[in-house]
C-alpha cells in the first residue's frame, strides 16, 4: 500500500495503516534520535514519542507530503529537548563528582577502521547540535537535501549552506583534536 493510502488507513482509525507507517520509518526515526542523544535507551524513549506525538497530530498532516520528513523533524525536536534536559542532570552530576577520580579503562585491540570511526564519531559530537543535526541527517541517514530541509524545516538552499558549513568546522575538530584521522584520509 501507498504511504498516502496507509495515511488515510491510519486517520480513519485502522490501526494496520499506522503500524506499517511505523514500521517503515522506525528505523530512520531511531538513528536519527541514537545520533542525537548518543545512547540507545534514551533514543528509543525519543523515538516512542515521536511516534505517539505523531499519531495524535496525524489529522493535521499534509498527506500530499512526504512522512518521513516530519517524523524525523518531530524526532529532533524531542531529542533536542531530551539532551537540554540531560544536560542540566549531567553538569549537577559531574559538579558532585569532581573529586573522584576517573577508572582507567582496558581497551582491547581494534582494527584501524574502527578507530577511525569512533574518532570521526567523536569529532562530529564536538560540533554544536545543529551542526550535529545536518550532519547526521546527510551522511548518517543519508537523506536527500529536499528531505533534510523538510525535516529541518528550512529552504534547500539552507540546508546546502548549514552543511557546508558544518563541514568546515569538521574539518577544523579533525585538524586540531585528531591528526590521525586526517593523515588517513588526505594520504
Amino acid at each position: 500500500m501507498l504511504e498516502p493510502d496507509l495515511i488515510a488507513s491510519a486517520r480513519q482509525g485502522e490501526p494496520a495503516g499506522w503500524e506499517a507507517l511505523v514500521q517503515q520509518h522506525q528505523t530512520a526515526v531511531f538513528r536519527l534520535a541514537y545520533l542525537l542523544l548518543g545512547d540507545a535507551d534514551d533514543a528509543q524513549d525519543v523515538a516512542q514519542e515521536a511516534f505517539i506525538r505523531a499519531f495524535g497530530a496525524l489529522e493535521r498532516f499534509d498527506s500530499t507530503r512526504p512522512l518521513r520528513p516530519w517524523l524525523l523533524r518531530i524526532t529532533a525536536n524531542l531529542a533536542r529537548n531530551r539532551r537540554r534536559s540531560l544536560g542540566r542532570y549531567v553538569a549537577a552530576l559531574q559538579r558532585a563528582l569532581r573529586a573522584e577520580p576517573e577508572p582507567v579503562l582496558v581497551v582491547e585491540q581494534a582494527t584501524l577502521q574502527q578507530i577511525d570511526a569512533q574518532q570521526l564519531w567523536q569529532a562530529v559530537r564536538r560540533l554544536n547540535p545543529p551542526d550535529q543535526e545536518v550532519v547526521y541527517l546527510r551522511y548518517f541517514l543519508e537523506l536527500p537535501e529536499a528531505e533534510m530541509a523538510a525535516a529541518l524545516d528550512v529552504a534547500p538552499g539552507t540546508v546546502k549552506s548549514r552543511l557546508h558549513r558544518a563541514l568546515k568546522r569538521l574539518r577544523a575538530v579533525v585538524e586540531a583534536d585528531f591528526p590521525s584521522l586526517q593523515e588517513r584520509f588526505t594520504a
